[in-house]
């Protein structure tokens, strides 16, 4: 493998000059600059990322801890995270914790610089005690309430929740349900929270569906509890997409039209809700404004910020997209 040295003697230049070249600093004669690239191609030179970041006094990854990447949501989440960490030559290494609460204490727990320079964690289980402060970066994200002086990233879900019970409630829906009631989720929790607020603003009565995964079956399962009872809902307000389209399939099966018979909603705008059938009308929070707040909250405390600003809540914006599921 080429070294600097024989990169130097090839171009004819300083072993500094190749370096200042390989590291992209502007204070090169472009003459220099040109045979410095040339041998660089002849030879096949490449860097060693992990010394230059070892000598920046960084790994060159950050961490993405989430309950599970086969929940579309987190998926493209990743992806967005990804995305906004390359902008700042970061790697990104994940990992996901199925939502329980040794593992999520674990994976934070081992949070270290010898590892990354920081991470983004979405939890769902773990309590405030549960958490050592990590030796590193690291920024919160969705609902679980954690009370730390950590960063964190999220939308307003009561809000948001209210908006799509309104929406259905606005379209003459009497007997609004709701799936994805948890006992421990915050998402839920506060979801639920504003669930009951438009309901009860309304004067409707409250039908709790309880779903301990959000997964498809877990929906299909809910609603077709839901439909077996006496007087049938018609409408239903989902936690997640996934729920959802769940619901959807179990309508379906039990013969019933949506919209027309029962109204469907859910919560999270992930791909497959524009195409389903019908498609589904969600709550679609900004992901690439999550993913950008997040990533670079991180590289602000990484790049010296340290403990000089107090911890931050940011709050990202949500829309309504109106489909087929609730209007025809």
């Amino acid at each position: 493998m080429a070294t600097l040295k024989d990169v130097a003697v090839l171009a004819g230049v300083s072993v500094k000059t190749v370096s200042n070249v390989v590291n992209g600093y502007a204070f090169v004669k472009p003459e220099n600059r040109r045979r410095v690239e040339d041998a660089l191609n002849a030879t096949g030179y490449r860097p060693n990322i992990g010394a230059r970041n070892l000598r920046r006094g960084r790994t060159g990854f950050i961490a993405l801890v989430v309950p599970e990447l086969s929940i579309p949501y987190f998926g493209e989440l990743a992806g967005g995270i990804i995305a906004a960490a390359a902008e700042h030559d970061w790697s990104v290494l994940i990992e996901q914790t199925q939502g329980d609460r040794a593992r999520e204490r674990k994976v934070i727990g081992d949070l270290g610089p010898h590892m990354v320079d920081g991470a983004i964690v979405s939890p769902q289980a773990v309590e405030p005690d549960d958490v050592a402060m990590p030796g590193v970066p690291v920024v919160l994200l969705g609902e679980h309430p954690l009370p730390l002086p950590l960063d964190h990233v999220g939308i307003d879900n009561v809000t948001a929740a209210r908006t799509a019970v309104r929406h259905l409630i606005d379209l003459g829906r009497t007997r609004i349900a709701v799936i994805g009631h948890h006992p421990t989720r915050g998402t839920a929790t506060q979801r639920l929270a504003g669930y009951r607020q438009a309901i009860a603003e309304a004067g409707l009565p409250e039908i709790v569906a309880t779903a301990l995964r959000y997964h498809h079956q877990d929906g299909a399962e809910a609603m077709a509890a839901l439909l077996d009872r006496h007087e049938q809902p018609d409408a239903v307000f989902c936690f997640n997409d996934m729920l959802a389209l769940g619901a959807i399939r179990a309508a379906h099966d039990h013969g019933l039209r949506v919209p027309h018979d029962v109204a469907i909603a859910g919560f999270d705008n992930t791909e497959h809700s524009a195409y389903s059938v019908p498609a589904l009308t969600t709550i679609a929070p900004d992901k690439a404004a999550l993913a950008k707040a997040a990533v670079d909250l991180v590289h602000r405390r990484a790049a010296g910020g340290g403990t000089d600003f107090p911890a931050q809540d940011v709050a990202i914006p949500y829309a309504l997209e109106v489909r087929e599921s609730t209007t025809p």
